[in-house]
């Protein structure tokens, strides 16, 4: 029998705030865990700022390519903000209760932020794929109104798209059972708790959220197909050494963010998928806000140049 259908229901009325039940199974490691979060939440902040301060800080780094990276790290800091401190609430409680107006705002931030997130790194796999594929154009294409204007308008779509959801679900009504198995409000239990009838919701879902990651999938396949056979046409070495160490970074980070994100649809629905769907739903609203910074901190020259130069400025 699972935990949910040991959960005594209420049918009745609409219920006024849920209760997270967070990492139950973790309960006797709450204090290692809250210490972990805690430290990740910390690396997780400052290198995310520091990458924001850099590129608006450092002359040689105003191009289109670390534009787009600080914007990236701007949705992390939203991301992880969203999730972490509530969840150290929630460890260290061992779950927590709360608001459905509160819970309906998290849902709204995390949506919000990783819904950007996708489209920034649809943006940046076009950057990369002009910087390779048409150098010589690679200014005229790239230039700062057109920039500026994919920013605008990657968070103007984000904001909308999830303002959609938000408005639909804040019109639901709740009564089925106030306890969600997850450590975050997350779209797929709250659907399912959901007493209202959600055939409009959930077709806004189908018709925002499939044709959305489809068409982000699909441009970056192409874009890095494309990148890939320019970059094999190049006959020296080391000019495929220095095409490919120019998009190695956003690949790693495109390959992390939604490598997490698949593993969540294809887990096994049933009574042992929802530990499964809290360690990978972990891993892309917590350890991918981390490791972001960390790959293009260490894999990035221009990067590690710059926070050389800032810390020999600091000595003096």
């Amino acid at each position: 029998m699972s935990f949910h259908q040991m959960i005594p229901r209420n049918n009745q009325s609409a219920i006024p705030e849920f209760f997270l039940l967070g990492f139950q199974l973790l309960h006797r490691s709450r204090i290692i865990l809250f210490s972990i979060l805690l430290l990740v939440y910390i690396m997780t902040l400052t290198g995310n700022l520091l990458i924001i301060i850099l590129v608006s800080a450092t002359q040689y780094l105003h191009s289109p390519m670390y534009l787009f990276l600080s914007q990236l790290s701007s949705c992390d800091i939203i991301l992880s903000t969203s999730i972490i401190p509530n969840l150290l609430h929630i460890t260290l409680k061992n779950g927590i209760l709360m608001p459905v107006s509160q819970c309906i705002a998290q849902f709204n931030f995390f949506s919000f932020s990783s819904g950007t997130e996708c489209i920034f790194l649809t943006i940046m796999s076009y950057d990369r794929y002009v910087a390779v594929c048409k150098p010589l154009h690679y200014v005229t294409i790239m230039n700062s109104l057109f920039c500026f204007s994919l920013v605008a308008f990657s968070w103007i779509l984000g904001f909308l798209l999830t303002l959609i959801l938000t408005i639909l679900l804040s019109n639901s009504t709740f009564c089925n059972s106030k306890y969600i198995d997850h450590f975050f409000c997350d779209l797929v239990p709250l659907v399912q708790l959901s007493c209202s009838d959600t055939t409009v919701l959930q077709t806004m879902i189908f018709l925002i959220g499939g044709p959305k990651t489809v068409i982000e999938t699909v441009f970056i396949i192409s874009t890095y197909v494309c990148i890939f056979l320019a970059i094999h046409r190049i006959s020296s070495t080391t000019g495929r050494q220095k095409a490919f160490s120019t998009c190695s970074s956003h690949l790693a980070v495109v390959c992390t963010y939604y490598g997490t994100i698949i593993a969540i649809y294809v887990c096994p629905s049933g009574e042992y998928s929802s530990g499964i769907n809290q360690i990978v739903s972990l891993m892309y609203t917590v350890v991918t806000p981390l490791l972001n910074p960390l790959i293009y901190s260490l894999r990035n020259q221009d990067i590690k140049t710059a926070i050389i130069k800032v810390l020999k400025r600091k000595r003096f």
